[in-house]
Parts: structure tokens; sequence; C-alpha cells
């Protein structure tokens, strides 16, 4: 299935991906376009839109797109480690930065690396072992 976002990436447009590929669909494609594309292009490639403004797989009150993910699709039911993993990635993606002491740091993570990618699959690529060590850690702090 093919899922797309809006380009520049930072924190939730990467790790979502990181989400979906491990939890929803191991063979997703993403794409990254214009913010004014994304509804336009979901519907040209037939491809799932996520973290854009009204869409069901978007920011809801104070929850980001990755939490919107996590309920769409059940995952804190077969993983609970993920709404651990969640809150980190809220808390960086969102103003409410105490949400967890980790969140100010992955948003300095993903903000170099968002500088320092060539593009956002390179980005991607880069980010997909942070968010393997987080969960890793939530997964050890949650036992």
């Amino acid at each position: 299935m093919k899922w797309i976002t809006r380009e520049h990436a930072k924190v939730d447009r990467i790790a979502c991906p990181w989400l979906i590929k491990n939890f929803v669909d191991k063979e997703a494609e993403f794409l990254f376009v214009p913010s004014d594309r994304v509804i336009e292009t979901a519907e040209e490639q037939n491809a799932i839109p996520f973290d854009v403004p009204n869409v069901e797989l978007g920011h809801q009150g104070d929850q980001c797109s990755f939490d919107a993910i996590i309920h769409k699709y059940r995952l804190d039911k077969k993983d609970p480690t993920l709404l651990e993993l969640a809150k980190i990635v809220r808390g960086a993606d969102t103003p409410n930065r105490a949400l967890s002491s980790q969140s100010e740091g992955l948003l300095a993570i993903a903000t170099g690396f968002s500088i320092n990618s060539k593009d956002d699959y390179d980005n991607m690529r880069k980010q997909f072992y942070v968010y393997d060590a987080l969960y890793s850690f939530c997964k050890l702090n949650i036992k």
C-alpha cells in the first residue's frame, strides 16, 4: 500500500512510517510531497494520507498522527509498549514537551537528521534506528 504525507519530515512524519512498516504494512511505500499536493496526490496514487490536516490519520486534539495510527489499527491491544513510545513522540511533536523526559531529545535528533539528510527517504533510513532504540527502551521500562 502507498502512504503519503508532507515533505521535510521531522518527528511524526518519520515516526509514523516506522510504525507502519513495523506494525501495519511491512511492504509500505511512502510518498513525501508538498503540503498543498498531499490530498490530490493521495487520490491519484490511491495512497493513505497521514500527518496532514483534516485526515483520519492526523492530529486529533492533543494527540499526534502516531497516536491516530495506533488507535485505528488497534496496535495498543497487540503491543502496549507502543503507548509508551507514543508519549515520547507526542511530546516531541506537540507543544507538550514535558510529556516524557525523552521528548526534547527526540525533537533535537529529528531536527538534526532533517537538516543533514539529502531527502525524506534518506532521513527515514537514518532515523528508523532511533525509533528501534526508543521502542526497546520503552519495552524495558514497562516490565
